[in-house]
């Protein structure tokens, strides 16, 4: 699932609180959730057509709308909306009961990794039924327009099931001298074959009966309706018509120049492959992984420091640097590998006939091929090194786009860690990656932590109403090997090993330290705070004897929470937030308004400024829900004196739209690109 994937679930309970409870389990664990809640039949009606929902959480104990009538009503919406029966214990008779009252499965609302688990599994079995539904439809389109494209091609082409002609071409008929598909419709391949081909060409349709894959080119003699034979190129393919597996087959009267197809196959400067026929080989290779050959493997490499390395050794040298390099990976490779140039300094690799705990040894010895030589380029003679990232093929990941992406994210990995290494993507071992990967981050963390290897940048928070004031929110990167690194990424590392309060106080402590220096004295921050910040008693504290120390006014910094954290953490956010109160800093509520309830939390935790959600921002101009709500939170919002904020605004048209609607202030890169901070 995308990380910006918002589930909309529609809860049917009594109990408000355990709604709250769960929306705060699923967004903890990093589900983007946006709901609503029904407790009759008219407000699920409601709900069905303002919130338009994915999901439906019902408690088979609600008072005014059983289980069995929600599915009643899901069913006559005809609608797609996975049900499940929300329950706080399971038995075996819970579950009869769930099923028969309709429902597709249960979570257990006490139990939040099943629930979690439960929410993701019925969402992406949701996705799939869209996403068969939407490839049926273009598989309906694609099938129409290639019935139209076969009869207007001028190549002849039929198609043969069992040895028998099921659909032919205009082209093949003229080809052949038929009028009509009539006269040959039922007819065997083997009927128009010229005689003294004809028992090479059983033997043929014998092993293609016997599941054989067809050869890629047949040269034979062919015979038409008047008896007539002449000479012919056949190419096969393996293919479908009306859902039967067949043979497609194209006739040619002259032979293709295979020099000129074996050099449009190859990149000019290194004579590997181009990236187009690497991904017609990557296809085939996954067609085979998919069918359980598992002894096959995509490798991403690419140079260190390549911007480095050419402007020591000038762009005019770049190619020679790159075929040096193909020529120390060449020495690596066996005859059964594929090697092609896949992007301006990137080179794939399909390995085959190469068990999986071999790879590792290639990859390694890869590296050494070429950290070990001394390149002689012109007047320059220099050493590189490369990172390699990979992905073993199997069963599991048998799709292009997915072995590639997993080669491109290890590859990202490897130079992430310094370089002149490999990382390789094992589906049969993601737990054991995952676990190592972990470690090296955390390590890494502590090492950042250690060295002051963290970087500050800012992004301007812009009025809309003429307030005075300049806003900036502090965004957080760390400085990795191969450039910066963001938060995304390491931040939930840091939050399985217990960094979190570390890194936020060094987040205030630079914060206050650039406030309190000349070229911020107008300037008040936005600071995000970690959950584990917002248990910790004694922070407040620390940030009085910061605050003092420097002599800058606690109101210069805005202390931020999400809304959800706050939810479920509801007394010590309120105490952390008193606290913050009397050292004169504000508070702003991030990701606001997607609670059943957001506006009774300003009861408890007094916010100046509250965040909306970026789910409501997104295609603001095309989404007339997202408006409406929009100006919902900014209406109440200004009832209360409350300042709103939209997050990620990256047009004009949205700006214009927030304007209207009443949000005070927008954050964005439209208005202002992230700018590096000297801490």
């Amino acid at each position: 699932m995308k990380q910006d994937t918002v589930i909309k679930i529609l809860f049917v309970t009594d109990q408000l609180e355990l709604a709250e409870r769960i929306i705060s389990h699923l967004r903890n664990s990093g589900i983007a959730v946006r709901p609503a809640r029904a407790a009759n039949e008219a407000e699920f009606l409601a709900a069905l057509d303002s919130l338009g929902p994915d999901l439906v959480l019902a408690a088979p104990a609600a008072r005014d709308l059983s289980l069995a009538e929600v599915a009643r009503l899901i069913g006559a919406s005809a609608r797609d909306i996975a049900l499940l029966a929300l329950l706080e214990h399971v038995d075996a008779a819970a579950l009869v009961q769930a099923a028969l009252a309709g429902a597709r499965g249960v979570a257990l609302a006490g139990n939040s990794e099943h629930l979690r688990g439960a929410v993701l599994q019925e969402f992406e079995a949701l996705g799939a039924r869209r996403a068969v539904r939407r490839l049926e439809a273009a598989l309906r389109e694609a099938n129409r327009r290639c019935d139209a494209l076969l009869d207007s091609s001028r190549d002849p082409i039929a198609y043969v099931h069992e040895g028998m002609h099921v659909r032919a071409n205009q082209a093949y008929l003229d080809m052949l001298g038929f009028e009509s598909f009539d006269e040959i419709e039922g007819q065997t391949l083997l009927d128009l074959v010229a005689n003294h081909d004809a028992e090479d060409f059983r033997g043929l349709l014998k092993r293609l009966a016997r599941g054989e894959p067809p050869p890629a080119r047949l040269e034979a003699h062919l015979k038409r309706a008047d008896g007539s034979v002449f000479e012919a190129l056949l190419e096969f393919s393996q293919a479908a018509f009306e859902g039967e597996p067949c043979l497609q087959i194209v006739a040619r009267r002259e032979q293709a120049d295979e020099g000129l197809i074996e050099q449009l196959q190859r990149d000019p400067v290194t004579g590997l492959f181009n990236r187009s026929h690497f991904i017609d080989l990557l296809g085939e290779a996954v067609t085979e992984a998919g069918r359980g050959r598992n002894d096959q493997a995509v490798l991403l490499v690419e140079p260190d420091h390549f911007n480095s390395v050419v402007e020591r050794i000038g762009v005019s040298n770049v190619d020679a640097l790159l075929c040096a390099l193909v020529d120390r990976l060449r020495g690596a490779l066996g005859l059964n590998d594929a090697a092609a140039r896949f992007s301006d300094h990137a080179f794939a690799l399909l390995l085959r006939a190469r068990p999986h705990e071999s790879v590792q040894v290639l990859c390694s010895a890869l590296a050494q091929a070429v950290s070990g030589a001394i390149l002689d380029l012109g007047s320059h003679s220099l050493a590189v090194t490369i990172s390699i990232g990979g992905s073993l093929m199997g069963e599991k990941n048998a799709n292009t786009a997915a072995v590639l992406d997993q080669a491109g994210n290890m590859l990202r990995n490897a130079q992430g860690e310094g370089g002149n290494r490999f990382a390789l993507h094992d589906p049969a071992a993601q737990e054991r990656a995952i676990a190592e990967k972990d470690q090296r981050w955390h390590n890494l963390l502590r090492d950042a932590l250690a060295h002051g290897r963290f970087v500050l940048y800012h992004q301007q928070v812009i009025a809309l109403n003429g307030s005075e004031g300049a806003l900036s929110e502090l965004l957080l990167r760390m400085d990795g090997a191969q450039g910066l690194v963001l938060p995304g990424v390491f931040m939930p590392v840091a939050a399985r090993h217990g960094l979190l309060p570390a890194i936020d106080r060094w987040v205030l402590r630079e914060a206050i330290r650039l406030l309190a220096s000349p070229g911020f004295s107008e300037q008040s921050f936005f600071v995000k705070l970690s959950t584990p910040s917002m248990l910790d008693a004694k922070l407040a504290e620390w940030m009085g004897e910061k605050l003092r120390e420097s002599g800058v006014a606690g109101g210069r910094l805005i202390i931020e929470f999400q809304e959800n954290e706050v939810v479920t953490n509801l007394k010590p956010a309120k105490r952390f937030a008193q606290q913050l109160r009397e050292l004169g800093c504000r508070v702003a509520l991030e990701r606001f308004g997607v609670g059943l309830n957001s506006f009774q939390l300003l009861d408890h935790v007094d916010a100046e400024f509250l965040k909306i959600d970026r789910s409501f921002v997104n295609d603001l101009a095309r989404n007339a829900e997202n408006q409406k709500r929009v100006r919902e939170l900014a209406q109440q919002a200004q009832a209360r004196g409350k300042q709103t904020v939209a997050e990620w605004v990256e047009d004009v048209s949205s700006v214009s739209l927030l304007f209207g609607a009443g949000i005070g202030y927008v954050q964005g890169n439209f208005q202002h690109e992230p700018e590096r901070l000297e801490v």
